[in-house]
C-alpha cells in the first residue's frame, strides 16, 4: 500500500489553554491586526471582549465579525472576508460554522477574491493566506484540523472550498469552552465526530496513516460521549470527546466521508437541519446495509471498539444514540418534502464524491430505499 498524509497543525490541548491564545498570536511575529470570527452567542458572553483585551495587551488590534448563525452562507463568508481584509491573522472561535467562515476569510482576504472563485475547486487557493488560529467550542466537525470548508451557495445548495491553504496554523483545544453546549447539541456534534472517524477508516479511500487517528477517535468519543451529555461539567469526558473530534477531523482530512454524509448534505439541500443530527440519522439508517460488505476495514473498526465483529456495529451505534438521548425525527421544515426530493438531492453532482467513496456500491435503488427510510421519520425535532 502507498499513501500520503496531509500536514497536521500545531495543537495545544488542555483545560484553560484558551488563556494562552494571545501569547500564541504574538509568537507568530509581525501580527499587528487580527480578525476574530466568533458566533453571536459566544460574543454576547464576553468571550470576544476578553480575547480582544488579551490581544490588545500584546499590541494587536482586533476586528470582530459575529453577525452569523446556523450553517455558513456565502454572505457570511463575504462579510468575514471584508472584516479580515488588511489583517495579519484570523482567529476562529466557535463551532464548525465559525471555523469554516474564518478559514475561508483568511484565504479570500489575502487574495481579494470572492469565495465563489474557489467553490468546488474552480480555481487554486492563494498560496500565502493570512495566519489562522482555530478554537473549536463544540466537539463534532473537526474543522479545526481539516482542509474542507462547507457553505451554502447563492442558491442555498451546499458547496465546498478545500485545500491545504485553508488549514489552521494553530489549533487550541480547551474543553472548558465546550461545557455550555446543551445536551442535545453535545450528542449531535459528538455523533458527527464518531461518524467522521468511522467513515474515514472504512471507505474506499481509507489507509493506515488515517486509521491511527480514526480508531482512536472512535474509542474516545464512544467511551465518553454519554458522560459529556449527562454530566456537562465533567472536563475529562469533555476533553476526550473534543480530542476525539479533532482526531476525526484529521482522519477525514485524509480519507473523506461516505454515505451518511451524502444523506446529511442532501437533507441540508432541502431544509435547515443540524448537520450532526442529519448525519447520525443517515448513519443509523444505512449502517446495517453497509456492514453487509464485511470488509477488513469494517472488521477492524468493530475491533477498535471492542466488538466481536462488524455485524455488531449497528446495535452498538443505536445503543450509543439511545444513551445520549437521540430523538429520531426531522425538523418540521421537512413536512413538505418527499422521499423523491431527498433522493434527487442524494444524486446531485455535489454529493457524488461521498457516494463514490462508500465501500459498498450505492445503486439508484439503494438511494430510493435510504431516502424513503429517512423521510418516513417523524417531523417533530
Amino acid at each position: 500500500m502507498q499513501f500520503s498524509t496531509s500536514f497536521i497543525p500545531d495543537i495545544h490541548f488542555g483545560a484553560g489553554s484558551f488563556s494562552g491564545l494571545a501569547d500564541a498570536a504574538a509568537g507568530f511575529g509581525g501580527i499587528k491586526t487580527a480578525a476574530v470570527v466568533i458566533d453571536g452567542f459566544l460574543a454576547s458572553t464576553g468571550v470576544a471582549t476578553a480575547l480582544a483585551d488579551a490581544l490588545a495587551s500584546k499590541g494587536i488590534d482586533v476586528r470582530v465579525y459575529s453577525e452569523f448563525s446556523g450553517e455558513p452562507k456565502l454572505a457570511h463568508l463575504q462579510a468575514a472576508t471584508a472584516v479580515a481584509s488588511g489583517c495579519d491573522l484570523v482567529i476562529g472561535v466557535g463551532g464548525g460554522s465559525a471555523l469554516d467562515i474564518a478559514k475561508v476569510a483568511a484565504c479570500c482576504a489575502a487574495s481579494g477574491e470572492d469565495p465563489m472563485v474557489y467553490a468546488l475547486a474552480a480555481n487554486p487557493l492563494p498560496k500565502s493566506p493570512l495566519k489562522k488560529i482555530m478554537v473549536p467550542t463544540t466537539a463534532g466537525t473537526g474543522s479545526e484540523t481539516s482542509a474542507t470548508n462547507i457553505f451554502a451557495g447563492p442558491e442555498g445548495k451546499k458547496l465546498w472550498i478545500w485545500g491545504a491553504e485553508t488549514k489552521a496554523d494553530l489549533v487550541v483545544l480547551d474543553p472548558e469552552l465546550t461545557i455550555s453546549l446543551p445536551a442535545h447539541l453535545t450528542a449531535w456534534c459528538g455523533m458527527d465526530a464518531f461518524i467522521h472517524a468511522f467513515e474515514a477508516c472504512t471507505n474506499r479511500n481509507a489507509h493506515k496513516g488515517a486509521k491511527l487517528y480514526a480508531h482512536e477517535a472512535m474509542r474516545l468519543v464512544a467511551g465518553s460521549l454519554e458522560t459529556a451529555v449527562k454530566a456537562p461539567g465533567n472536563l475529562d469526558a469533555r476533553g476526550k470527546v473534543l480530542l476525539g473530534s479533532c482526531y476525526a477531523g484529521i482522519a477525514i482530512d485524509n480519507c473523506g466521508t461516505a454515505v451518511a454524509h451524502n444523506i446529511s448534505h442532501a437533507l441540508a439541500g432541502l431544509a435547515p437541519v443540524h448537520h450532526g443530527l442529519a448525519t447520525a440519522l443517515g448513519f443509523e439508517a444505512t449502517l446495517p446495509w453497509l456492514v453487509e460488505a464485511d470488509t477488513a476495514d469494517l472488521q477492524a473498526a468493530a475491533k477498535a471498539l471492542g466488538l466481536a465483529d462488524a455485524a455488531a456495529l449497528p446495535g452498538f451505534v443505536s445503543d450509543l444514540m439511545d444513551r445520549c438521548g437521540f430523538v429520531r425525527a426531522l425538523p418540521k421544515a421537512f413536512d413538505g418534502f418527499t422521499a423523491a426530493d431527498l433522493a434527487a438531492e442524494m444524486r446531485a453532482p455535489e454529493n457524488q464524491p461521498m457516494r463514490r467513496s462508500t465501500v459498498r456500491e450505492i445503486s439508484d435503488a439503494d438511494i430510493d430505499t435510504f431516502a424513503e427510510k429517512i423521510m418516513s421519520l417523524p417531523k417533530s425535532a
